[in-house]
């Protein structure tokens, strides 16, 4: 199996309009369920051992260190953000290596109840299943959905000089967009109140001061705290805010 991280740039056109999704409620009022509510069973996630041994172990290590660790900063800087549903299709879309979805859809959702386990999260008293998981969302114990370091994000904001630095004002917070298509109600939604550095920038902005517009790149520490890598800027309304 690929590793996951490499892998998932190129996937990531699959989970852009997922990841907008995963960060709501339904709009039906109904409690948000995350991975600590328990969506497998431990009987699944020991059956998934077998499907893991066979098709996973030999690039991926269920541990934090080793090749291609499914396990701790490598998995969260994966997958915070996004939910159980998108996993279990990056998964059964990409892997094995050499040999995608060769695998049975019951081998890939014991798979993925194996990494859940292995990630410290409770069993529960139902087995996962694709119909059960798409809403399941991946966050930290707490809450918090804040992302890793070089995470690929897109953050909106007003476009300002801080000196010789380019930087956007009132940001909202980063959210995974794995791409740079637009997102409906860029030029209306409601922004936030960071500052973020943008770094690396190669094109020209001047234009663009004042402007509300889309970042998108890598974040520069964790939650981008020393800024973002940026790989595109494009303005999505004229005035800012």
């Amino acid at each position: 199996m690929r590793s996951m991280a490499g892998a998932g740039r190129l996937a990531g056109v699959l989970f852009i309009a997922l990841a907008s999704a995963s960060l709501v409620l339904a709009q039906t009022g109904a409690a948000r369920r995350t991975v600590w509510d328990g969506v497998y069973t431990e009987a699944q996630a020991t059956r998934g051992m077998a499907a893991y041994g066979q098709s996973c172990a030999g690039c991926h290590a269920l541990a934090t260190e080793g090749r291609s660790p499914l396990v701790g900063d490598a998995f969260w800087r994966s997958f915070v953000q996004k939910n159980v549903g998108e996993v279990l299709e990056f998964v059964s879309t990409y892997m094995p290596n050499g040999n995608p979805g060769s695998l049975t859809q019951s081998a890939y959702e014991d798979i993925v109840a194996v990494m859940l386990k292995s990630n410290g999260f409770p069993a529960g008293a139902n087995e996962l299943h694709s119909d059960s998981i798409a809403g399941v969302q991946i966050v930290q114990k707490d809450g918090r959905t804040e992302l890793p370091a070089n995470a690929l994000i897109r953050v909106v904001g007003c476009l300002a000089r801080s000196g010789t630095d380019w930087v956007v004002t009132s940001a909202t917070t980063p959210e995974r967009a794995e791409g740079i298509a637009a997102v409906g109600g860029d030029a209306t939604r409601p922004l936030g109140n960071r500052k973020m550095e943008l770094k690396f920038v190669i094109s020209k902005l001047d234009a663009l001061i004042g402007s509300r517009v889309a970042v998108n790149g890598l974040l520069i520490g964790a939650d981008g705290v020393e800024g973002i890598n940026v790989t595109a800027v494009n303005r999505v309304a004229p005035k800012c805010p």
